[in-house]
């Protein structure tokens, strides 16, 4: 059975050349030029993948991904003619797992689609759905680290990490989900005896959120934990 995709774009020639393309690699496709009938269409059917513009004449698709993470899972690709980095960002935050900029090459929306549904279905293979990593690869909130290549990029953009910053962020990806106290990852990281009046792993986890742009007091991704320790949730 091929894989659904829902297409949101009102500008006609655009959703009709990424509907032809997709169809001709075997998908099914539901296509829309507005909003409110694309939400219709998200309660009526099982989806795999949905393409959402963000300009729409009705309701805009960073709200479409918001009601969309309400209820499903499945990869979501904004298609922004805005390249302001907090437009990117605000997709990837509301849930978005990917972006494309217009204007695009109909080809690369079909690589983009084949790569978040791969994902996307080797996710809803791992026992109990859970989102382990495969590959030695984490990729959520628009943070990609990658433990083979030893490459980490945040928001498509290269994060400059050295290898005991790399290490700190690998391993609290891996408890992702559980708090990791200083003494834990002190010891997985630098593989010593951790001393109460050490601080070195909460300097270098300083270090990593100046680089990630991570707020100390509303972070995105390490969230300390008083008394306790470090969270990537």
């Amino acid at each position: 059975m091929s894989e659904s995709i829902l297409i949101v774009d009102d500008e006609k020639e655009i959703a009709d050349l990424v509907e032809l393309y997709l169809k001709n690699e075997g998908y099914q496709v539901y296509k829309f030029y507005s909003g409110y009938e694309a939400l219709e269409c998200i309660k009526n059917n099982k989806l795999d993948l949905a393409i959402l513009d963000v300009m729409l004449p009705d309701i805009d698709g960073f709200r479409i991904c918001q009601k969309i993470r309400e209820h499903y899972f499945f990869p979501i690709i904004m298609l922004t003619a805005k390249v302001e980095d907090m437009d990117k960002i605000m997709g990837l935050t509301l849930g978005a797992d990917d972006y494309i900029t217009k204007p695009f090459n109909p080809l690369e929306v079909v690589a983009r689609v084949k790569t978040q549904l791969r994902r996307y279905m080797r996710y809803n293979q791992s026992e109990g759905g859970s989102d382990l990593p495969l590959n030695n690869e984490f990729d959520f909130k628009g943070l990609v680290i990658n433990k083979d290549t030893h490459n980490c990029t945040l928001y498509g953009k290269p994060l400059n990490l050295t290898p005991i910053e790399f290490s700190i962020l690998w391993y609290l990806c891996e408890k992702r989900g559980k708090v990791v106290s200083s003494e834990e990852l002190f010891e997985a990281v630098w593989g010593e005896k951790f001393l109460n009046n050490n601080n070195t792993v909460m300097a270098h986890i300083g270090r990593l959120r100046e680089k990630m742009n991570d707020s100390y007091k509303n972070p995105k991704f390490i969230k300390t934990v008083w008394g306790v320790g470090y969270q990537i949730e």
